[in-house]
């Protein structure tokens, strides 16, 4: 009789990590605290980040972003995405899961919790409408989830923020709430604000890494392009996340340091959300027998937010001192820490759920290390100079 295979020990991840990627919970933290800090005492810092803008879009930001997702981005096997498209369980649980149970769950949440806070509730609501485009490719390529699933995942996203955003924040803030007897909200979210951040945030890495991508390999094939040019630009994607994280708090710190008490009450809601969806949405996916690869790409993708998206719709529908603008900014606030945990989570729970999985990290063909600046190869299919 064959003995029933054992979940592996988990990787020794922070022995295999660079001494700046072992302690990035830590440089996320000051980057925040930096922020927060410069906001509170640099006088007139936040009106001059945010006089930065193009077409109500943060140039320093956008910068910062562009700049973290474009490694992530050229990491991509584009010629693979084909293997990703063709799993319906896989793009049908994704979009029940960011476009149904992620708004609905988040709506629950903000009522719950903030029932006579009608500002800081709809700027919740709103958070939850915006789905992750951006950061969610740094929690997966940590976590080494798959990275051809997180980009087709993403596009997917990106188009129903563009066609479904209004719609569903027009159900949420009046609609659904006029059908429980509860008070509705009236909003009319800029369409253009809307694809602005969808063709900046995603569109422009994508293009950038998709270009770098073909014509990297084209030049000096697949091995140079995989083990000499994407070490280098790795490390990048940690910088561009910090500098991201010291303008986006920058930006906000007064009105934060200034209200404890309001973000308190905002934290506890948006901390069950992320957590209780990233966990629902991996055992889900293991349900549906998807492998840890994807399972951790679906997990982190209906987790995560567009705060950029949902700051913008907020400061341009309700003012930038609004209390929902507020709520926008302390979505990341406690998205951040909390993602960057779940990172290590699911690299401890990935081989006790996924016992003999292929495309564990401490596999052969995958890479051990959850860092920007490795470059482990995310399929299973062998490439030349990786295993299989």
């Amino acid at each position: 009789m064959s003995t029933p295979p054992t979940a592996p020990a988990a990787a020794p991840v922070a022995k295999e990590m660079s001494f700046l990627d072992r302690y990035l919970a830590v440089w996320i933290l000051v980057a925040m605290a930096a922020g927060l800090l410069l906001g509170r005492f640099v006088p007139g810092l936040d009106r001059a980040l945010d006089a930065g803008k193009v077409g109500g879009i943060s140039v320093p930001i956008a910068v910062g972003l562009l700049v973290m997702m474009y490694p992530v981005l050229a990491k991509v096997r584009y010629d693979e995405t084909h293997r990703v498209t063709g799993d319906r369980r896989l793009l049908t649980l994704s979009l029940i899961l960011n476009w149904i149970l992620g708004p609905a769950f988040m709506f629950a949440l903000a009522w719950i919790f903030l029932p006579d806070l009608p500002e800081y509730r709809t700027g919740l609501i709103i958070v939850g409408l915006a789905r992750c485009i951006a950061m969610v490719f740094i929690w997966n390529d940590l976590a080494c989830g798959d990275r051809e699933a997180a980009a087709v995942l993403v596009a997917i996203n990106s188009v129903f923020q563009v066609v479904a955003f209004g719609a569903l924040g027009w159900f949420y803030l009046q609609v659904l709430p006029g059908w429980l007897g509860l008070e509705t909200t009236t909003a009319e979210f800029s369409v253009w604000a809307i694809v602005a951040s969808v063709l900046v945030f995603l569109g422009i890495p994508l293009l950038a890494g998709f270009l770098t991508r073909v014509l990297g390999e084209r030049a000096r094939g697949r091995t140079w392009y995989e083990e000499t040019f994407l070490p280098r630009i790795g490390p990048w994607a940690l910088y561009g996340l910090l500098f991201t994280i010291v303008l986006l708090f920058a930006m906000q710190g007064e009105a934060i340091t200034s209200r404890p008490l309001d973000v308190a009450r905002m934290a506890v809601p948006l901390l069950l959300y992320f957590v209780l969806m990233f966990f629902f949405s991996l055992f889900v996916s293991r349900a549906v027998r998807l492998n840890y690869a994807k399972s951790t790409s679906v997990a982190f993708t209906a987790s995560g937010n567009n705060f950029e998206l949902a700051i913008a719709v907020s400061i341009g529908t309700f003012g930038i001192a609004s209390g929902q603008a507020l709520a926008g900014v302390v979505g990341p606030l406690i998205e951040v820490p909390v993602l960057v945990g779940l990172v290590y989570v699911a690299l401890w729970l990935g081989p006790r759920l996924f016992p003999g999985d292929p495309t564990l990290p401490d596999r052969p063909g995958r890479h051990a290390t959850p860092t920007p600046s490795a470059t482990p190869p995310h399929s299973t299919t062998p490439t030349p100079g990786a295993g299989s």
